[in-house]
């Protein structure tokens, strides 16, 4: 499976997990794809089933896919605004960057927002307490060059096109109350920060949202799929064994890393937990088996 990445970068961005994901959703779904922590809706979107409701407790996120399923956001005027404003930022080096910073924290503008995502030290997205973009310039005043412009612009369109032809909806708030509004025939895909790991979450994560969140999905009426970190070669998250093993709990290893330096990336090993048995599919089975070997 071929998986397209989202305008909207992220660390921790769920791109190797598509496919597993895939291979897990039962044959016959047709009901809604809900995400109370959509993200950067990179699996929602690939996915592209035709009902959804994404939600995520960053506003801007949620504001710049909503105005981009609106129209209010186009390729057109994605690639306009980054031709002027690379052009600019190419002159002035990182002072343009921080003037748009500056004004991203005071008008909000989706477009700001995107540009701050992607000439921002490695693409990642954090917020002070006041609720500030906080994060530095990655110091390549040529980061617009027309073909990274055109690359963004291509993610813009994919994205586009699957707005203007499925039901989604967007909706800004919390993993409690999204989870109140899924029905029996939704399945639900969360994607919280990794607990006790690095993560980027515009209101952090703690053991006490870890618990909220499994109270929740242990009397949610619909399927779930859970996704966390099950252990590395230094540690094991103590919360696969104390929450959630009384679901299925599936596995495979893949390299996680934060930073460029190779003595930043260890082998992690991820897990999806879920309230079903994705091998009860017969459909599946087979396709199920065949990742897990690859994996």
């Amino acid at each position: 499976m071929k998986v397209s990445v989202p305008p909207i970068k992220s660390q921790g961005i769920k791109t190797k997990l598509v496919p597993w994901i895939k291979n897990i959703i039962p044959a016959d779904f047709d009901g809604r794809w809900v995400e109370p922590f959509m993200g950067t809706g990179v699996v929602a979107f690939n996915l592209a089933p035709q009902q959804a409701l994404l939600c995520d407790t960053n506003p801007h996120l949620v504001h710049f896919y909503s105005c981009l399923a609106k129209g209010v956001i186009t390729p057109e005027s994605v690639r306009a605004y980054l031709n002027r404003e690379g052009a600019l930022l190419l002159e002035k080096g990182e002072v343009h960057y921080y003037e748009i910073r500056e004004r991203f924290n005071k008008y909000h503008a989706p477009l700001d927002f995107l540009f701050l995502n992607r000439a921002g030290f490695n693409g990642m997205i954090r917020f002070n307490r006041k609720g500030g973009f906080n994060i530095p310039f990655c110091r390549k005043p040529q980061r617009f060059a027309q073909a990274y412009v055109t690359k963004i612009v291509n993610q813009v369109d994919a994205v586009a096109k699957i707005l203007h032809t499925k039901q989604f909806e967007f909706k800004c708030q919390d993993f409690t109350k999204t989870l109140q509004e899924v029905s029996a025939d939704d399945i639900v895909y969360c994607d919280p920060p990794y607990i006790d790991r690095h993560v980027d979450y515009y209101n952090g994560w703690d053991e006490l949202q870890e618990h909220c969140l499994h109270a929740a999905l242990e009397k949610l009426d619909g399927k779930f799929i859970l996704s966390t970190w099950h252990h590395n070669d230094f540690r094991e998250n103590t919360y696969i064994k104390s929450l959630w093993s009384k679901f299925n709990v599936l596995t495979r290893e893949h390299f996680y890393h934060v930073g460029a330096s190779e003595d930043n990336r260890n082998p992690m090993v991820e897990a999806l937990v879920t309230n079903y048995d994705p091998s009860a599919d017969e459909k599946k089975v087979e396709a199920f088996q065949q990742f897990a070997l690859l994996g």
